[in-house]
């Protein structure tokens, strides 16, 4: 199954998710990430924290869904944060589209800036990425439970909507 994992900036989350899917779906899964306003690089915290957690930054960039039109993929998942009133980029193809909502880690655990009102600590930082990893790491492994080749498209959106409501 082919998984376009998109977000504005296409920095860190949908980054996120392309790395995570790639390396757990181990075939099953082909992956890319994009934005509709791409910021031209994966933001430093999301390369730090992916090679961390023992993910491989080879090769990531931060491009345009325009630079995609070949990759044709099956499920497209938005991944910005709606809870914190960000909008999220619209798909227009005819693609099966799901949203899974997740925090920036990139912004710190509020916005950048912690409960003292001082930068995020490096602490605090971790545990953001850590969190947002793990939630991406929990339903990739839920969905690779799945007999997902065999599900029919109802059936299909049905399992990844459920799964961006987990975690």
């Amino acid at each position: 199954m082919k998984i376009l994992f998109i977000c504005t900036h296409n920095a860190c989350r949908s980054v996120l998710g392309e790395v995570i899917a790639r390396t757990l779906g181990k075939g099953r899964l082909e992956t890319a990430s994009a934005g509709s306003a791409p910021r031209g690089i994966v933001h430093p915290l999301t390369l730090k924290y992916l090679s961390q957690h023992g993910y491989s930054t080879d090769g990531l960039t931060s491009q345009s869904w325009d630079e995609l039109s070949d990759f044709d993929p099956d499920v497209v998942i938005t991944v910005c944060d709606s809870a914190a009133g960000e909008s999220c980029p619209l798909w227009m193809g005819k693609t099966l589209k799901v949203h899974w909502g997740l925090p920036d880690p990139s912004k710190g655990p509020s916005s950048g800036e912690s409960v003292s009102g001082d930068h995020a600590s490096e602490e605090e930082e971790a545990k953001a990425f850590a969190h947002v990893i793990k939630v991406i790491e929990k339903r990739i492994n839920t969905l690779l439970e799945k007999d997902f080749e065999h599900m029919d498209a109802d059936q299909l959106k049905t399992e990844l909507q459920q799964l961006g409501e987990l975690f």
